[in-house]
């Protein structure tokens, strides 16, 4: 399978273990983004992956290529030039003090991407995929814009496309709401991550339930097939139960939920769901085991380091058939 992702790559900087940047003068250093974590876990799921994003001409942005490529993901379609890389500076948490994110992301090299700088066409050839997330439109005009050509292209060569409908108020800073830039990204969209509060705000519909919203997504936008969310309860910063749902238009389909504890990492887990419910959707028949894998995947991703899930398809086979046991492997 071959699946393509578009959007912004950071660098993120953290203080050692559960650490507080007042206490240090030593930050680990990670690549991520939302879209590429999803490149990235797929990729070690043997998927085909290619990310596409803009980097800054230098050195970080060579960094961030060859963090990819380590990985397995393809770079070939990555652009380079003018503005900075950007940062996000993670504290984490632990018990009941919970993770801060700080961005630093302002007038980065991909916020000023242009709709004429990607051969979607090139990129999109023999995909089997597409995978977006509200995140990109809300960088700037310019990487709406490249979104909604992608989109568009996949659409035209009967390209599955996804999109993770994630809502961040303050990225929206370039004179244009998520009201009025969503819907046409939407409207090319088979598989939509969210749920009923978030569909309320963002389309403008009045619902009281999932299975509700789900049925007025589908019928506002003709081309989605499924609706997802995922649930998670806090107990504390290092406690987290965790389940997820798939809507196709008349069965919900739930996965069981899984107790997380300890977190090692929550950062990624949601992109790690995505990923695993993709690959899912692309090699089995049954709609609750596609479910169960991609739950399974981000619970996985909890235990390890970093914005990326390296979980392996057997890994998260064997968690998904109930074996949680954590058992020496020899």
């Amino acid at each position: 399978m071959k699946v393509v992702t578009f959007g912004e790559v950071m660098l993120r900087l953290s203080p050692p273990g559960v650490g507080r940047i007042l206490q240090t003068d030593v930050l680990t250093m990670h690549f991520g983004g939302t879209e590429a974590n999803v490149a990235v876990s797929l990729a070690q799921l043997g998927a085909d992956t290619a990310h596409v994003t803009r980097f800054p001409d230098h050195t970080l942005g060579q960094a961030a290529s060859g963090y990819l490529r380590k990985f397995g993901v393809s770079t070939d379609h990555i652009q380079y030039g003018d503005g900075r890389m950007g940062l996000y500076f993670l504290e984490m948490g632990a018990g009941s003090r919970a993770s801060q994110i700080v961005y630093d992301r302002v007038d980065s090299a991909f916020a000023r991407i242009q709709s004429n700088e990607i051969n979607w066409e090139t990129v999109l050839t023999g995909a089997d995929w597409f995978h977006w997330t509200g995140i990109t439109p809300a960088l700037s005009q310019g990487a709406a814009d490249c979104l909604l050509a992608g989109i568009q292209t996949a659409n035209r060569l009967g390209v599955p496309v996804s999109g993770d409908i994630v809502y961040r108020s303050n990225l929206w800073q370039y004179g244009r709401t998520p009201q009025e830039i969503m819907p046409a990204l939407t409207e090319g969209c088979t598989l939509v991550l969210g749920g009923k509060a978030l569909f309320n705000e963002i389309y403008g519909l009045s619902t009281d339930s999932f299975q509700e919203a789900g049925l007025a997504m589908m019928d506002r936008f003709p081309m989605i097939k499924y609706i997802t969310d995922t649930k998670r309860v806090s107990v504390s910063a290092s406690h987290n139960q965790l389940s997820a749902k798939l809507f196709d238009g008349e069965t919900i389909h739930r996965s069981r939920q899984y107790d997380i504890q300890p977190i090692v990492d929550r950062i990624g887990t949601g992109d790690a769901y995505m990923a695993g419910l993709i690959y899912g959707l692309l090699t089995f028949t049954n709609l609750q085991q596609a479910v169960e894998f991609g739950v399974a995947a981000s619970a996985l991703k909890h235990t390890i380091p970093g914005d990326v899930n390296l979980a392996t398809v057997a890994e998260i086979t064997t968690l998904a058939a109930g074996d949680s046991s954590g058992k020496l492997k020899r």
